[in-house]
């Protein structure tokens, strides 16, 4: 089992000047849902996440050796073209924390572009796609330094970095399906890494659609990280946990069945166990708002009337993912163009499906 010594580089790199690198790599969304953390961005429990497809961050990086080393991080960062301070904190925050393991880094300055396929301030969080861009513009610098490191090092590395960047972005990195936190279920499962999913999913599940519908865009009232700290303590806590181990099982084999009813009530169970546990942390909170709510009660009145699969899942805010499989997407899209999109902030709504982790440019 691998453990954080694993990823401190031990030989001596060649010398690279300069170099440049583009990755793309996508949003996710959580089905088993992680709520709560320990030291060092580490899981509170195991997760199992889609990876999407459309929904994603492109970032270049460009690195230059510099004349004298500093103990200073020498970067600029540019967010769709244009300087972007206000960003500066975080990434400074995660270089620090991954210095240990790209001990090298400080002898370049760093020329950071980055991007979006969707909306800033859509609503949809960037935190895990823009790390997992960025970690694997960092590992590609390493590659070039150690050429002799394996694919399945760097892409476990990547995850790796990525996870200290935003918990969330070690599942942002490769394959459909993604499992993070060590459980049972999941084959060679870690805290310290997403892992793709090793059992063979049934094809319904290959396609996978997910509309994302828009009810509030901005910055939620409450950050994730305030929230995951309120897990510390919390009343219904080590109950959750233990819930969240045993719908990964349960979740793993209905996605390698096919069985879309134990598929449904398992994801939308987590939705609404997620928000179940904002509400009843100390101070509480609600992510939800009332349109929300009624785009819930609209999908289960679709699917009783029509009989299709169509679910909902939510992240730690307002909006709505809407999923289902392929074959029924003309009549999910006509439903939500219908009596979904009316619920949405300025009308909108981003279309999705399962993508398969992140790629170089």
């Amino acid at each position: 089992m691998k453990t954080t010594q694993d990823f401190i580089p031990n030989t001596t790199p060649l010398t690279v000047e300069q170099a440049s690198f583009t990755w793309s790599a996508p949003s996710n969304i959580a089905l088993v849902k992680y709520w709560g953390k320990k030291e060092n961005q580490l899981p509170a429990n195991p997760s199992l996440s889609f990876t999407l497809n459309h929904c994603k961050t492109i970032t270049t990086v460009n690195f230059s050796l510099k004349e004298k080393p500093t103990e200073d991080w020498s970067f600029d960062l540019f967010f769709e073209g244009k300087p972007k301070d206000s960003f500066r904190p975080k990434i400074e925050t995660f270089f620090n924390r991954i210095e240990i393991y790209l001990p090298f880094l400080k002898a370049y300055h760093l020329e950071i572009h980055t991007e979006n396929t969707f909306p800033h301030s859509s609503g949809i969080a960037s935190s895990a796609s823009g790390m997992a861009a960025l970690s694997m513009c960092l590992m590609s610098l390493e590659k070039e330094l150690y050429p002799n490191i394996s694919e399945n090092y760097f892409y476990e590395k990547a995850s790796f970095l990525a996870r200290l960047g935003s918990g969330s972005a070690c599942r942002s990195i490769q394959s459909e399906l993604v499992g993070w936190g060590k459980n049972e279920t999941i084959k060679n499962s870690t805290d310290l890494f997403g892992v793709p999913f090793s059992e063979e999913i049934h094809s319904v599940f290959k396609e996978y659609q997910d509309t994302i519908l828009i009810v509030e865009k901005g910055a939620k009232t409450v950050s994730s990280t305030v929230g995951h700290n309120l897990m510390i303590g919390h009343p219904f806590a080590e109950k959750r946990f233990d819930q969240a181990h045993e719908n990964i099982q349960k979740l793993s084999n209905a996605l390698t069945s096919g069985n879309l009813e134990n598929f449904m009530a398992i994801v939308e169970s987590e939705a609404l166990t997620l928000h179940a546990m904002m509400m009843t942390s100390m101070p509480y909170f609600i992510l939800m708002k009332p349109n929300t709510l009624a785009i819930i009660h609209q999908i289960w009145q679709f699917r009783t009337q029509t009989n299709i699969p169509v679910c909902f899942t939510l992240d730690a805010g307002a909006n709505v993912h809407v999923l289902y499989p392929k074959a029924f997407q003309e009549k999910v899209l006509e439903f939500i163009q219908n009596e979904l999109v009316k619920y949405c902030q300025d009308g909108q709504i981003l279309k999705d499906h399962v993508g398969s982790g992140a790629k170089m440019l």
